[in-house]
């Protein structure tokens, strides 16, 4: 067996439902942008960079019957992320300001976040699909 294989299998295959993959994207979303405030200042490159394997995360742990979920919540938990590192000018609207700023200007993490969480919920739906056809192949026969 490749080393590969070996390493894939030692991770964790947790399967989320689709309330709790969006909690989890949120939460480690909101996490990781508290500890970005602290460590680099708020920066959203950093957050962006963070975001991509959190996609990927929630993509691949997400159950089969919840597969569609995935895609939705990572957006959302990006701008809940956005929450502590956007300028704030002080009260309420001028964090909500900051915070349709910063997803204005940085909705290419947002949308390459998106794509990524897609393209692998679409290849777990097109191997899911295929094993049934497969399987009712076999039926028949």
């Amino acid at each position: 067996m490749s080393p590969l294989v070996q390493a894939v299998r030692r991770f964790p295959n947790p399967r989320l439902t689709g309330l709790g993959s969006g909690l989890f994207c949120a939460s480690v979303m909101f996490a990781l942008a508290c500890l970005d405030a602290l460590l680099f200042g708020s920066s959203l490159v950093v957050y962006g960079v963070l975001f991509l394997p959190v996609c990927a995360l929630t993509a691949v742990w997400v159950r089969r019957a919840d597969l569609v979920t995935a895609v939705v919540a990572v957006p959302i938990a990006f701008a809940v992320g956005l929450l502590p590192i956007a300028d704030s000018s002080g009260g309420f609207f001028g964090r909500l300001m900051g915070l349709v700023t910063a997803l204005a200007l940085h909705a290419g993490w947002l949308y390459g976040g998106t794509l990524v969480a897609g393209l692998i919920v679409t290849v777990r739906k097109v191997r899911m699909m295929s094993r049934r056809a497969a399987q009712r192949r076999r039926a028949a026969a």
